[in-house]
């Protein structure tokens, strides 16, 4: 792997690093995080390489994989001035809503923050500070049985009603063939965040907007976005069965693995995983964007993915910025996305020969991640979990009949208001 010298000297402006030093000038830090398995190997390693070349020493704090254990207990530290911790690994809209507790990096990347996709920085920015540093980013895509559409001489689709139409038709062949328990498409349904992601793309694909735009505008309250609601009706009870109002993405994958679905609205992850596994659809299946919608412009998907953030209660700013910059690192990201598949944020791995070789299916995500869409999570700062509430019950009680999308994105522009007040905070 070829390593690239302007994410070390960005991080030699900060410390002696990545070379070695003595031991007195050496720190004790921590990072603590809640992955597992795979991604916790990668990361020991990592910090090994980082352990020989600055003579720090980087102490891993573990908490429960469950993502919300893991934000609540960051804010009860974070709340408390912790100085124990110095690193925190972030999901993509925790940072924002601890933004007064995390140091700005802004400077201190200066010079790499272009080479990132920039919706994965703006992301991360609230106010001018960039409190995280992207590690790898995650997408959704359109998984397609490409077997049954050879089977039925279908076309790939490009926009929501062209996947209508295959689906249903593919639904209605196979059932008549005996395979009741075909779906047509599958996603999550259920309320949480995973509808959040899932209705953002809906609407931002028909040119509906982003719910709260990057300036802290509410704008879900129009028209494509209410049109982009009532075709998702639609779906329940004709390509989606009833049960989708329950389904987590966890759900929807189960239904897809065991063959019963034309597609799937899938993730990165689970692109990654499938191909590797040897899983029963890996030589069945494919992935395109998901679709666009009428009065679109682009397909849109629901930007994911880890970041590192710096504590401002760290006694090492220096070394545990120089560490996050280490981490977010293109030698980093390259080593995740060879060794995982994850997918890089910075923009030139997706031409690296080493990552296109062993990963080859990785290039089909860069077109995915240029039209990604972030959650309002920095434009909303500490109520971003509040208002993502607010928008999963309102399109869930779109898909479950309870008043009609006009109505419920009325309502749930009202409610947006008044948890907005003068301003978002």
């Amino acid at each position: 792997m070829r390593l690239h010298n302007r994410y070390l000297a960005v991080a030699a402006v900060f410390m002696a690093a990545f070379g070695n030093v003595s031991a007195s000038l050496a720190v004790d830090l921590s990072i603590v995080t809640g992955w597992e398995g795979r991604d916790l190997q990668i990361l020991r390693a990592n910090l090994a390489v980082y352990e020989d070349r600055t003579g720090n020493k980087v102490e891993i704090v573990p908490l429960p994989r469950y993502t919300n254990d893991q934000f609540e207990r960051y804010s009860l530290w974070l709340n408390a001035q912790n100085e124990d911790i110095d690193l925190y690994m972030t999901d993509s809209t925790w940072a924002p809503q601890l933004s007064e507790h995390f140091l700005d990096m802004a400077v201190a990347a200066d010079t790499v923050i272009p080479t990132h996709f920039p919706v994965t920085i703006e992301s991360q920015t609230v106010d001018g500070k960039l409190l995280a540093l992207p590690i790898f980013a995650e997408a959704a895509a359109l998984f397609y049985r490409r077997d049954l559409l050879e089977k039925h001489v279908a076309f790939v689709p490009a926009s929501w009603s062209e996947m209508v139409d295959t689906a249903r038709s593919i639904q209605e062949a196979e059932r008549a063939e005996g395979n009741l328990e075909m779906a047509g498409f599958v996603f999550p349904g259920a309320l949480g965040e995973d509808l959040t992601a899932n209705a953002l793309e809906w609407i931002k694909s028909h040119g509906g907007g982003q719910i709260i735009e990057p300036d802290g505008t509410i704008s879900i309250n129009n028209t494509r976005a209410a049109e982009a609601l009532k075709i998702a009706l639609s779906w329940i009870g004709d390509i989606s069965p009833l049960a989708v109002l329950e389904y987590t993405q966890e759900d929807a994958r189960k239904v897809w693995d065991a063959g019963n679905a034309v597609f799937f609205r899938g993730t990165s992850d689970e692109f990654a995983s499938s191909k590797a596994d040897n899983g029963p659809l890996k030589d069945q299946f494919e992935m395109t964007s998901l679709p666009i919608g009428q009065g679109g412009s682009s397909p849109a998907a629901t930007l994911g993915g880890w970041n590192v953030a710096v504590s401002r209660y760290t006694p090492h700013p220096e070394e545990a910025t120089a560490l996050a910059l280490y981490l977010a690192s293109s030698d980093v990201q390259e080593q995740r996305a060879i060794q995982q598949g994850k997918l890089p944020t910075i923009i030139a791995l997706y031409n690296d020969v080493d990552v296109t070789t062993q990963q080859p299916g990785i290039r089909r995500w860069k077109g995915i991640l240029e039209n990604a869409v972030q959650l309002p999570a920095a434009a909303t700062k500490h109520n971003y979990n509040l208002v993502s509430s607010e928008f999963w019950t309102a399109v869930h009680n779109t898909l479950s009949a309870n008043g009609s999308a006009e109505e419920n994105v009325t309502i749930l522009e009202r409610r947006l208001k008044r948890i907005k007040g003068a301003n978002w905070r």
